[in-house]
């Protein structure tokens, strides 16, 4: 990356002198020029980035790398032009900008040739250089290890051998290495073999032997690590946190990048915070409609499950009787849904404005009030009632409750009501697997159409 930036700073230059001594006189200010160097320079960097080229030295192909770097160059260029064309920049011209763009291509391109073929390589393939690996362990893991090095070779690490609990295997060979010595010859291997680091891959009802392994690479200065699926979950993310000089191992079922969530959290605010100006006057005439309907509260708030399972006061509409809560144990027969869920086609409970409203999901909007006190979000799987909770059947369902609820997710765009609760279920835990911020998005836009169309409302 620094290599890049400072390349593209170079070539930028050269375009500068080269227009100048072999084109034409250049009239501009090189301080001038300078100036717009950083609208191609840090939307490129972030691209390249994007596209992997700073994630590992070597690549599938170079055509794979020189279509990343047109890709790259071609979508930088477009946010310079978009920047000229706004700031009415005059003295750059197309020339310049030909140039520079067919210059940094080769550069680019060459510079990565040198750095991967030739200095990268050459060091990689020079025995010398390897990076020497001791495995503890032969079994499942310690061979899903040995797979994963071989499939990366431009890792430059080689495994020395393997050492293991039962004496009678040393000599065997495992994925083109050989077990050379069991557990307890840990000293005599450390010190007789060049070693770089110890990978302890063995089952937890070995851990007996971690501290003596330990104390073995200590003392003679060896790196040791220790595989951390040793509880054979299936995790997201796993990562080792130093608290106050205690080192916590922890396992994360849902990825949850902290700068992402803080970017949700945001957008979620910016996004409820300007369209207010909108939904403010919509909210108060719905409010008059709903006084006016029916005797009772303009809202209705009830408890449900948030994010880890804690309760929070959910804001609607008022769409019902005053006593719908009290007469649904006497409906119970007439639930139409399957699961957890309640619903009726035509639930005597609602109110004639109730209708309209939960047509189009107006009686959702006040839970924008929810999204603004960090309780929901625009996007998640939606809030349950402490009654749909308590007639869950399998612990997994429980894993919706790992992310905050949200006004619309994927079963919004999918049918709403007309789904079965294992669908819905399934939807929500699709979401809380594929995460992102794009699908976040993704799910708004297409949230748009379905409440306008009132498709699958109730």
């Amino acid at each position: 990356m620094i290599l890049d930036f400072f390349l593209v700073l170079m070539v930028y230059l050269f375009t500068y002198h080269f227009e100048m001594l072999f084109i034409k006189p250049v009239k501009t200010d090189l301080q001038q020029y300078l100036f717009m160097a950083p609208f191609f320079l840090l939307p490129y960097t972030y691209i390249m980035n994007q596209y992997g080229a700073y994630s590992r030295l070597s690549v599938p192909s170079i055509y794979d790398y020189m279509w990343s770097v047109i890709k790259a160059i071609s979508i930088s260029l477009l946010l310079l032009l978009s920047f000229i064309f706004v700031l009415q920049v005059e003295f750059i011209s197309r020339s310049q900008i030909i140039i520079f763009c067919v210059a940094l291509f080769v550069g680019v391109v060459v510079t990565r040739l040198i750095l991967v073929w030739w200095y990268f390589k050459r060091n990689v393939e020079s025995k010398e250089n390897f990076y020497k690996v001791l495995i503890i362990g032969t079994g499942e893991r310690a061979q899903r290890l040995c797979r994963t090095l071989h499939e990366h070779t431009e890792w430059g690490v080689t495994i020395i051998g393997y050492l293991d609990p039962d004496r009678t295997r040393i000599g065997e060979e495992i994925c083109g290495a050989r077990v050379i010595g069991a557990v307890d010859d840990i000293d005599q291997v450390l010190g007789n073999k060049v070693v770089d680091e110890v990978i302890f891959a063995v089952p937890r009802s070995m851990f007996s032997d971690v501290s003596y392994i330990v104390e073995a690479c200590e003392e003679q200065g060896v790196k040791f690590r220790l595989m951390a699926d040793i509880f054979d979950l299936k995790v997201m993310r796993t990562q080792l946190v130093d608290l106050a000089g205690i080192p916590l191992l922890t396992f994360e079922p849902v990825a949850q990048n902290e700068l992402q969530l803080i970017m949700k959290r945001m957008f979620d605010l910016v996004v409820t915070l300007l369209s207010m100006p909108i939904i403010l006057p919509v909210m108060i005439l719905v409010a008059l409609a709903v006084k006016l309907d029916s005797p009772g509260p303009i809202f209705f708030a009830q408890e449900r499950v948030g994010k880890n399972k804690r309760l929070f006061k959910m804001i609607k509409f008022r769409s019902m009787s005053v006593d719908a809560e009290e007469k649904i144990k006497d409906l119970e027969d007439m639930n139409e849904a399957e699961g957890p869920n309640f619903k009726i086609t035509n639930d005597p409970r609602i109110t004639r404005v109730g209708k309209y409203i939960r047509k189009l999901s107006l009686d959702e909007l006040p839970q924008l009030f929810n999204v603004i006190r960090g309780q929901m979000s625009l996007v998640g799987p939606r809030p349950m009632s402490l009654r749909d909770v308590a007639l869950f059947d399998k612990g997994i369902q429980r894993k919706r409750f790992s992310v905050k609820p949200g006004l619309t997710c994927i079963w919004q765009i999918s049918g709403r009501s007309n789904l079965s609760f294992e669908k819905w279920l399934e939807l929500d835990l699709e979401y809380i697997e594929n995460w992102s911020l794009g699908l976040d998005m993704k799910i708004l836009v297409k949230t748009i159409p379905v409440v306008l169309l009132s498709k699958g409302a109730v």
